[in-house]
């Protein structure tokens, strides 16, 4: 994610709570509690658990760390003064979220999205479908350097095709976020892409080619796997696409003008314009298009018969703040005509301040530190400090709940002992980007998974095994460091 298009890059200077007192297991105690309890909440409550359960939870895991922490003799203010920094930093990501859900309302009423959708209908088909949508968002993402921007853009639009089609939603998002998070990954205004190399010791661009080596096996194989897919997929509930197109027509007004509005705010972003103004404008152009394009729409949501300022103010607020959707007797369409606004993002906030919470308090009492030492020490070979490496990444990424934290905290850690072993600190940085970056969207309660799962409106479990890049890349990291394929050494004097 570029830090000009969507979060606050986390400085390199960010303070890692060492505390010595701690062990292994004190500082495991919290994890083992938070999976045990999050794995029966899930057990109980299915795809309710991010309702608002798990975030509770994880305020109980939080919990359960203060109360190690008080018996390490870490003061309660030292706890709060670390969740107050994690919540801050999340700032950013927070207002984004808002800002996306505003932006999904008026270019659902605008008749953007709808647009987008019966185009894609016409272009696209279920054979070809998910390798064209791990395509299209890495090229819009190494374009924008975003991820998140990829998948609140043409990430709806696609999802929203999918289900006309017919095609399985789970396998969609996981091919919007295998090529998203490989633009995400290599895209040199990616603001991970940036702090990888910072955190190991090397430059941006001799961090990207050397990235290339894992990351160009690992999305050509995720491609085969869609087109695979793809060949064997058997669609339901789309018998006729014309029907579904025919029914578009008479709901909306199409307009290829209406491309105008996405092209703009795509443009705003690769000139590196701050997220939320870009967004903002999005937003706004979104509105306008409505009142111009989508007049009748935009009166009945404001509650009027005609369209006057009055009526036309309250349809834009509405469609950005609060659940609208456009009239339609077309049933299949009665899903993809909707849109949450604001309103809708918050669950996911509430999620991303909780997850918070417990990732500070893991910090303040030195947890991570003590994890990722730990795992440092099990392992004396070179794989097994790649495979530390990735462990840790994984790890902090369940814990701490945040992608940044995951490059970070073990790019400090492990920088000396990559040193040590003679190697390169390109070989950090890549591990660090092939483990930590792309896994973050795996984790339901981590700041990435909570969002990707929110703007997509598809559950993360549901997503996870078809985000094929994003699980197969560490494994691809840990199969060249066993065959030691690419592995540069340290050039001696």
């Amino acid at each position: 994610m570029d830090s000009q298009n969507i979060k606050p890059t986390l400085p390199q200077d960010e303070h890692i709570v060492e505390n010595k007192q701690l062990n292994i297991w004190e500082a495991l105690i919290p994890v083992f509690v938070l999976v045990g309890m999050l794995a029966y909440n899930v057990f109980v409550f299915g795809n309710d658990a991010l309702s608002g359960s798990n975030q509770f939870i994880l305020l109980l895991g939080g919990a359960v760390a203060a109360i190690v922490g008080f018996f390490n003799k870490v003061t309660f203010a030292q706890m709060m003064e670390e969740v107050a920094e994690n919540i801050k930093s999340t700032t950013g990501a927070l207002l984004i979220l808002l800002m996306v859900g505003a932006l999904a309302g008026t270019w659902l009423i605008s008749g953007i999205i709808p647009t987008m959708i019966y185009y894609g209908l016409q272009v696209l088909n279920p054979t070809i479908f998910l390798a064209a949508c791990v395509i299209i968002c890495a090229i819009i993402s190494v374009a924008t350097g975003s991820s998140w921007t990829t998948s609140a853009t043409v990430g709806i639009a696609l999802i929203g095709i999918a289900d006309a089609l017919g095609v399985p939603l789970g396998m969609t998002a996981g091919a919007v976020l295998s090529g998203s998070y490989f633009g995400d990954k290599i895209s040199p205004m990616s603001d991970t892409t940036n702090l990888a190399p910072a955190m190991a010791g090397t430059d941006l661009f001799t961090h990207i080619r050397y990235m290339l080596y894992t990351t160009t096996p690992t999305i050509v194989i995720t491609l085969i796997v869609f087109v695979i897919i793809g060949l064997n997929l058997k669609t339901k509930g789309v018998a006729d696409t014309n029907t579904l197109l025919e029914a578009l027509e008479k709901s909306i007004n199409v307009s290829p003008w209406l491309f105008v509005v996405p092209i703009l705010v795509i443009f705003l972003i690769v000139k590196k314009t701050s997220p939320l103004i870009a967004l903002l404008i999005g937003t706004l152009l979104g509105g306008i298009a409505a009142l111009i394009f989508q007049p009748n729409i935009i009166t009945a949501i404001g509650g009027g018969t005609t369209l006057d300022f009055s009526t036309g103010y309250k349809g834009m607020m509405n469609a950005i703040t609060v659940e609208t959707s456009i009239p339609t007797d077309n049933e299949a369409l009665k899903g993809l005509f909707t849109s949450g606004g604001m309103s809708k993002m918050l669950g996911t906030i509430w999620l991303i301040l909780c997850a918070m919470v417990f990732g500070g308090i893991m910090d303040a009492i030195g947890a991570l530190t003590t994890i990722s030492t730990a795992l440092l020490k099990l392992f004396h070979t070179t794989f097994g400090l790649f495979a530390s490496t990735v462990a840790s990444c994984l790890t902090i990424n369940i814990t701490a709940s945040d992608q940044y934290l995951s490059i970070v905290v073990p790019g400090k850690m492990y920088a000396k002992a990559f040193k040590d072993k003679g190697l390169a600190p390109e070989n950090l940085s890549r591990t660090l980007e092939d483990s930590g970056t792309v896994t973050s969207v795996l984790v339901p309660w981590n700041t990435c998974g909570a969002y990707q799962s929110s703007v997509l409106g598809v559950d993360t479990l549901h997503y996870a095994g078809y985000a094929i890049f994003n699980w197969l890349s560490p494994f691809m990291t840990l199969l060249f460091a066993a065959f030691r394929i690419k592995i540069k050494m340290l050039t001696s004097k």
